[in-house]
């Protein structure tokens, strides 16, 4: 059994890992455990957890994850919304389009980290692409119409994952818009739950990739 340790942005990925992402990988051999990122820590209690609040504070989380022993990688599952105007090598991201760039940044935080066994993946641009991978999903949850709406805008894009990394277009955002009831820790891991890993990969290829080097840790 490989074990895997995902720094995760905040109680909805952590849902998504130990709820659907984790118990898929058990048949390829693969342990995964979600670590939910600290925004601030107390001497004399729990921590404050969830949300990148600097760069600092999560290289810091990396760090104390890369001493588990234990671990053969040590990976994250955040935003690339966001983060990468929070890294200190910002002006160093390179590309002509978002799977480029986001590449580039993978790169350049491994690089920063410098550790073998730390291998960061960033959600593009935001964990609500994956629910674009099939809106119809959100009206079964929510029992609104508002996915009319949504796959208008999916259909602008070859993947959910193009969906946008502009303060006003972020994913998210587009479906506040459409329904301003959604809650990201209530209706974000049911809804891709129900999608289904299957068809997040065949329309989300930058997480197909991070799937597929997780499949392959446990040897089988």
């Amino acid at each position: 059994m490989s074990n895997v340790l995902i720094l995760v942005e905040g109680q909805t990925e952590e849902t998504f890992v130990r709820e659907i992402l984790g118990p898929y990988l058990w048949k390829f051999n693969v342990f995964c455990t979600p670590k939910v990122a600290t925004t601030k820590r107390i001497a004399a209690g729990p921590d404050f957890k969830g949300g990148i609040v600097s760069y600092g504070k999560l290289k810091f989380d990396i760090k104390r994850l890369l001493e588990d022993a234990s671990a053969q990688l040590v990976t994250t599952m955040i935003d690339y919304y966001g983060f990468s105007s929070r890294v200190p090598f910002k002006n160093k991201i390179t590309g002509i389009n978002c799977f480029q760039r986001v590449k580039a940044l993978e790169k350049l935080f491994a690089d920063d980290i410098g550790n073998r066994r730390f291998s960061p993946y960033l959600q593009m641009h935001e964990f609500e692409a994956m629910i674009f991978v099939d809106p119809a999903e959100l009206d079964k949850v929510s029992h609104t119409i508002t996915s009319v709406e949504l796959f208008k805008i999916r259909d602008k894009f070859k993947s959910p994952e193009e969906i946008n990394e502009n303060p006003d277009t972020a994913p998210s955002k587009r479906i506040l818009r459409v329904f301003p009831s959604y809650r990201k820790t209530a209706h974000g891991p049911l809804i891709t739950k129900r999608i289904g890993l299957e068809k997040i990969r065949k329309q989300c290829e930058h997480f197909n990739q991070w799937v597929s080097k997780l499949e392959k840790l446990g040897g089988i």
